[in-house]
């Protein structure tokens, strides 16, 4: 047997069949082996099993937590009242009537009431400027000042709420008695509000902060999983196999077919906390839930795909484990940013449009939301569906490169380097 042979690895030795199904046969063989290999590599390594374990099954929940509870009721306020005028007292006593707002006392002066809120007593503060009653009567605007405090966004938005609502009704009602005073048969066609507004919530019935943001976090965790598992694996093969437990020699000569091997595995140990994710994490928070779980599984596989291309290229980059959780920080806020969440992509630079559009969670996010929250189906998101077979494509492509030409050859230079070394010790 020539030398040649010797380096083959043993599943590859032997008389190779003839023939287009013999070729393909060996190369479904080689796949399987790396595909075993791979798994047996991951289930021996601590820091992958925290990855695969502690992201997509504790991080969800955490972040839900975190944005819990979606509504606030009853947000304490202190009343500032310089008008002291039946109109000030009945504004007062309907924000005080609304779910979202409890006047809890007056304060004789804004000072005052800001020592209340410093001191955790309230978190909001409605100040009613003196004339309030005189100016309205006139046709003036009475402007009422409110402060809130910003430690948590969904108690500015209860008192907002509270206060829009209460004066677009009074002002409907001064508008109706104007009208009567002008007209008085008028009030037997226009009896309050003369433009009544009835906010229906399609999705996020709740109008909550958690149900609008969950859902796209979700597929960033799920992208951010894939990549850094792939990149802390990339990692291990550069570092000692003994310390580490994880032998890095599990390539065979094709680099697609260990690549596909690999992705295989990723895919198949990622599937039982994909379906936690999108499917028992909403429904432990109620979340919109108004998807289809097949078709949301068909839709996450071109993302999987593409976020496991992302991380093949990404293991060219990395040379040790602990690098890898720098990049979880740098790049979390970055997929963050460029996914249309906080940032409306209409509204981006075009620059930054071009740049999350070669994010697979960009086109996630989009297809997901539809999907969970506004019940679409697949074909209803056909666009992003074939912008992530695309991206899946290319990243597929950019990562075959590194590992053929970046990733395997510091592998076996670094193989070649310890064995060496060994012989000399020894």
């Amino acid at each position: 047997m020539s030398s040649h042979d010797n380096n083959r690895p043993r599943h590859d030795r032997g008389r190779q069949p003839r023939g287009i199904f013999g070729h393909f046969g060996v190369w479904c063989s080689r796949l399987f082996h790396v595909y075993v290999r791979e798994f047996s590599l991951i289930i021996h390594d601590g820091g992958l099993i925290l990855f695969f374990t502690f992201l997509p099954l504790v991080y969800p929940v955490i972040y839900s937590l975190i944005y819990n509870p979606e509504v606030v009721r009853q947000v304490p306020l202190i009343v500032v009242d310089h008008d002291r005028t039946p109109l000030s007292r009945k504004t007062v006593m309907e924000i005080d009537a609304t779910e979202q707002a409890w006047v809890r006392g007056y304060a004789s002066d804004l000072n005052e009431a800001r020592e209340a809120m410093n001191r955790g007593e309230c978190y909001g503060i409605l100040e009613i400027p003196e004339g309030f009653e005189r100016k309205i009567g006139r046709g003036e605007s009475g402007n009422a000042v409110m402060f809130c405090e910003m430690s948590l966004l969904l108690r500015y938005k209860a008192l907002l709420m509270a206060a829009t609502n209460v004066m677009e009704n009074m002002g409907s009602e001064l508008l109706t008695e104007t009208i009567d005073r002008v007209g008085p048969l008028a009030e037997t066609i226009t009896d309050g509000n003369l433009m009544p507004i009835h906010n229906a919530s399609i999705g996020n019935i709740k109008s909550g902060f958690d149900s609008f943001i969950m859902p796209a976090v979700l597929i960033l965790i799920f992208q951010q999983c894939t990549i850094l598992v792939i990149g802390m694996a990339g990692g291990a093969k550069h570092e000692n196999p003994r310390l580490i437990r994880y032998n890095p020699d599990n390539l065979t000569r094709s680099t697609f077919g260990t690549m596909v091997g690999q992705a295989l595995c990723y895919i198949t140990i990622m599937f039982i906390p994909t379906i936690y994710m999108i499917h028992f994490v909403p429904m432990m928070f109620r979340f919109p839930m108004a998807g289809n779980l097949l078709q949301e599984l068909a839709f996450l596989l071109p993302l999987s795909l593409g976020a496991i291309g992302m991380g093949f290229a990404f293991q060219s980059l990395v040379t040790e484990r602990e690098s890898v959780f720098v990049s979880w920080v740098v790049t979390s806020l970055f997929f963050l940013l460029v996914s249309g969440i906080i940032w409306p992509r209409y509204d981006m630079p075009s620059i930054w449009r071009w740049i999350g559009a070669i994010c697979p969670s960009t086109w996630g996010v989009e297809g997901f939301v539809k999907m969970n929250t506004d019940g679409a189906r697949l074909w209803q998101v056909g666009t992003e569906y074939i912008y992530l077979w695309i991206l899946a494509a290319g990243w597929w492509i950019i990562g075959w490169a590194a590992q053929k030409w970046i990733v395997h050859p510091e592998i076996r230079r670094a193989e070649s380097l310890r064995a060496s070394i060994s012989k000399i010790v020894k």
